[in-house]
């Protein structure tokens, strides 16, 4: 009977829908989980022009012949949506690792680096990242570093009033990649305190801030609308007339 409880138990949480929506500390999250092979990164077209927008973006995949099951900004980026640092797809440096001093939170110490490689995939610092120097499929800098082996940024304070609009990506010791935002419009957001502390609930040691109050988030879409621009895209699309659809 236990053996069959167990079962039940393991086979309902293989059903959970990847898209969910949580409750904490007054703030709602909205989650993303994903298997590091079905994630990947976009910046430029084969001309050269970067995508900017989710419209775009999508638009390109569609004449591919795949759909948008999850789409979300990548990170901080400077003028003309040029990342603020490292930037990897298929295995190509499009922009170099930045371990310069700076301002703003790309440079609040340590940022750190969200890779995919043959192992799967990671959140580490970005200096870690300088010395393994992994043969990453895709990767992309961003900060500051939420957590780091369970541990919070030092520079976080938990009565810090700055509670705003965030996303992040984080993952868990199994190889499950979560990406969380902050529901937008709501009347509490988080500060970057309890935004690491709500990686942590969710089971993640690693995490990473990617971006702020531009951040957008979208699960199987319909017709998505032109709307912010941004540098590097996140994106799952599997081809349309592939039978998986969560």
């Amino acid at each position: 009977m236990r053996t069959l409880a167990l079962a039940l138990l393991i086979s309902s949480a293989s059903l959970l829908p990847a898209q969910q929506r949580v409750e904490r500390g007054g703030t709602v999250f909205l989650t993303y989980e994903a298997k590091p092979a079905e994630i990947d990164l976009f910046w430029k077209d084969a001309s050269g022009e970067r995508f900017g927008q989710f419209s775009k973006l999508q638009q390109h995949l569609r004449s591919e012949g795949r759909r948008v099951a999850f789409i979300m900004n990548a990170g901080i980026f400077e003028e003309g949506g040029v990342p603020s640092g490292l930037c990897v797809i298929d295995g190509k440096i499009l922009h170099p690792l930045n371990l310069s001093p700076g301002a703003g939170n790309f440079f609040l110490k340590p940022n750190g680096v969200f890779y995919i490689d043959a192992r799967g995939a990671h959140v580490v610092t970005s200096e870690e990242y300088a010395r393994r120097q992994p043969h990453a499929r895709l990767a992309i800098q961003s900060g500051p570093l939420l957590l780091r082996d369970g541990k919070i940024h030092p520079a976080f304070r938990a009565d810090s009033k700055n509670h705003l609009h965030r996303n992040g990506v984080g993952v868990r010791p199994d190889g499950t990649v979560v990406f969380a935002i902050t529901e937008f419009g709501q009347p509490r957001y988080a500060n970057l305190h309890e935004f690491a502390e709500f990686f942590r609930s969710q089971g993640c040691p690693d995490a990473l801030f990617l971006d702020g109050d531009i951040s957008r988030m979208f699960v199987n879409p319909g017709d998505i609308e032109p709307s912010n621009y941004f540098g590097a895209i996140l994106a799952i699309a599997p081809r349309i007339d592939s039978p998986t659809q969560r």
